[in-house]
């Protein structure tokens, strides 16, 4: 489908919503005539009434004029006299491409590449284009990958997408609208008939009647009437505006091929969802670890500690590249399986392409290390930059661990505390269980039905790995209290604790935890054993 099909397309989609809304005053004003000709007094004063307000959510949407305008979010304006190459590699792509260069780049803390535009007379006349370059994909592409993804960036420029966009997305927001105000309008309803039935049984119940059940399963009908006929709309407006979205993704790949290679660009979107999963990695296990504890890394390694992540794991990323993602298409997706863009690029004829610019795209930045700094202060909030930052990761590992250990309020702690009635340390969990009351203990942690139903063996079975775990974090955190572990830090494999004092030595091996996993399965045994847990304690820790 030509740019021109498409514009007619989204301009035939977008008068459909006011067509739709014409037809619906019209039956309303057809409505009020009816009533008025043929009924009388307050019953046809009230159903015009209701006309009206029928009516005002569609003459708002109607005459929302102005298309939202979209706003840029956090990151680094550049400027061609800051970053000049990554500004050439820019022009040099547009120039391929015959298309304008963005006035604007704005480097994000995203794994993502966009493009916009502001045109005008809805999408009739060009306006102001931007680029939007996220960080993260500059860490984890090669420059030859990241030409790709602007030349298929510049396809949406080309085809005249982003220009059309501005009817699509009025369309959208206009539909989105007066169906929320339509909800709104029948929530209402429903609360103040809930209320109103409250109030009423309050009085039944104070005269010591009978209290009716509330039921508000009528209120609002119309409202939510008058949603649903512009929600019937909205799926297919979204449908064919959305199949138009994935056609034009197709046809940027292709783009992106002719212009940057076929191999840079299969690379590129084999890269991109790796690259995705792997900063949501990141962020989750590295970069926010110390957020609970109102710690920070290194200025400059909240981003920039990606890279190393990316390079430790290496091995594992080349695995992910190979097994592309299957996800079921919907008529709703924006964007085509990327298992499918793949194949078809890959299918295109060799274009003898493959040694071009393999280094790394972030070194196309003037000084990297910088423009890392200087987006945390663009991305993250003023509460989070007011955090204290640590000297090097492995602080922030071993502080943030701490921390967490020590306000870890397990049911384990409650339960210990209440049978006990002492302060629930790990001292008094031994005795507990040199006394042989274990399981007693353990009945009272919060399980499962079936858990709870069961006697004997079977309940201790049941039992066991809830009580596992919660010992474990009981004895890191009574362990951390008394600077006896510490965590070792890697960018490769998950932290692993190394014990202090007596028990140091036993867990220097393959399997750091080794000692410790022992000497809590023994004391969790049918015949427990807690020698090897005050083992690994100094003399000094031991209960009297």
């Amino acid at each position: 489908m030509g740019a021109t099909l498409r514009a007619l397309r989204a301009l035939v989609l977008l008068l459909g919503f006011y067509l739709l809304s014409l037809a619906l005053l019209a039956a309303l004003i057809g409505l009020d005539v009816v009533v008025f000709t043929w009924g009388h007094g307050a019953v046809a004063v009230k159903l015009a009434l209701v006309s009206v307000l029928l009516a005002a959510p569609v003459v708002r949407g109607m005459f929302m004029l102005h298309t939202p305008k979209g706003e840029d979010g956090p990151g680094i304006a550049v400027t061609e006299a800051a970053e000049p190459r990554l500004w050439a590699l820019v022009r040099d792509v547009a120039a391929a491409a015959g298309t304008r260069v963005p006035d604007r780049i704005l480097l994000t803390g995203e794994v993502n590449a966009s493009v916009s535009e502001k045109p005008r007379l809805l999408g009739l006349l060009p306006g102001p284009r931007r680029l939007h370059l996220g960080v993260p994909l500059l860490t984890g592409l090669t420059e030859a990958q990241l030409r790709a993804v602007l030349a298929h960036e510049y396809g949406h420029f080309t085809g005249g997408d982003t220009r059309l966009s501005s009817l699509v997305v009025r369309g959208r927001a206009q539909l989105a609208r007066v169906i929320g105000q339509f909800h709104a309008k029948a929530d209402g309803k429903v609360a103040t008939e809930r209320a109103r039935q409250e109030q009423a049984a309050a009085k039944r119940i104070a005269k010591g009647k009978k209290a009716k059940q509330v039921d508000t399963t009528g209120s609002g009908a119309t409202y939510r009437m008058m949603a649903a006929i512009y929600t019937a709309y909205a799926k297919l407006y979204m449908r064919a505006s959305l199949s138009t979205a994935r056609d034009q993704e197709f046809a940027a790949d292709l783009s992106a091929a002719r212009l940057a290679g076929r191999d840079a660009t299969a690379s590129a979107l084999r890269e991109i969802p790796v690259l995705s999963a792997s900063h949501d990695f990141y962020l989750d296990s590295y970069a926010t670890l110390g957020l609970r504890a109102g710690l920070l890394p290194p200025r400059g390694e909240f981003f920039g500690g990606f890279g190393k992540l990316l390079t430790a794991r290496e091995p594992e990323l080349v695995r992910h590249r190979a097994e592309l993602p299957e996800e079921p298409a919907s008529p709703y997706d924006s964007h085509p399986p990327i298992a499918e863009r793949v194949r078809r690029i890959e299918a295109l004829p060799a274009d003898g392409r493959t040694e071009e610019a393999k280094g790394a795209a972030l070194a196309l930045l003037t000084a990297p290390e910088q423009t890392l700094a200087a987006l945390e202060d663009a991305v993250l909030v003023d509460e989070v930059l007011a955090f204290r930052r640590t000297a090097g990761w492995e602080e922030l590992l071993d502080a943030s661990m701490a921390a967490g250990l020590s306000s870890a309020h397990t049911p384990l702690r409650r339960a210990l505390a209440a049978y006990t009635g002492q302060p629930p340390t790990l001292t008094a969990l031994l005795d507990v269980i040199d006394k042989g009351r274990l399981w007693q203990l353990a009945g009272k942690l919060p399980l499962s039905q079936e858990a709870a139903a069961a006697t004997g063996r079977a309940f201790r079975e049941f039992a066991r790995p809830v009580m596992r775990g919660s010992v474990r974090t009981m004895v890191l955190a009574e362990f951390s209290a008394r600077s006896l572990l510490h965590w070792e830090f890697s960018w490769s494999h998950p932290a692993a604790v190394r014990l202090s004092g007596r028990g140091a030595q036993a867990t220097r091996d393959d399997d750091p935890d080794a000692a410790l996993h022992a000497a809590v399965d023994a004391a969790l045994a049918d015949h427990p054993d807690t020698a090897p847990l005050r083992a690994l304690l100094p003399p000094a820790a031991q209960p009297a």
